[in-house]
């Protein structure tokens, strides 16, 4: 008997249906590519590998064209100087979701490039399973660079702001 139920896993997890299928529509809502859930010992996985194919290939096609202006404005020096400070700089998601940049349709944005900005400013709101979350500011800083645009899908990581 002991065999049957399984050495050290216990007794088997129950699979909540309705959870991984409101991920799955979340996945195609958003775009995304992949979400994982975890509450507990408990953790869902969803992934869609139709969508990874294409991703890449966007990535990947976007990099020369940013890349190879740098290496030709190289002489003039500023636009390498800046491009790494930024993503040292850069305010990224801490988690996956579709980015609001303002609290409601036809609003005004949280904040604007040039904008100052002080810890616990809100800076955007991203939406993740239904639940509207404030991202705000972590430094004190002015805003130099807004890298994503209103009702974007965002990766978990994801550079979303330069705080400078």
């Amino acid at each position: 008997m002991a065999d049957s139920s399984g050495d050290t896993a216990g007794p088997a997890m129950k699979i909540d249906s309705t959870l991984v299928r409101e991920l799955a529509e979340l996945l195609v809502d958003t775009g995304l590519t992949e979400i994982e859930v975890e509450e507990g010992a408990r953790r869902i996985r969803v992934v869609r590998q139709n969508m990874m194919a294409a991703a890449p290939m966007q990535v990947a096609s976007a990099a020369p064209s940013y890349v190879a202006p740098a290496l030709t404005g190289a002489p003039a020096g500023t636009a390498p100087a800046e491009a790494a400070p930024d993503m040292s700089n850069a305010l990224r998601s801490p988690m996956v979701g579709t980015a609001y940049l303002s609290p409601e349709p036809g609003s005004e944005q949280f904040v604007k490039v040039g904008d100052t900005v002080k810890p616990g400013d809100t800076l955007l709101i991203v939406e993740a399973m239904k639940v509207m979350n404030p991202i705000t500011a972590t430094k004190e800083g002015v805003v130099r660079e807004i890298l994503i645009t209103n009702a974007q899908p965002i990766e978990f990581d994801q550079p979303l702001m330069v705080i400078g």
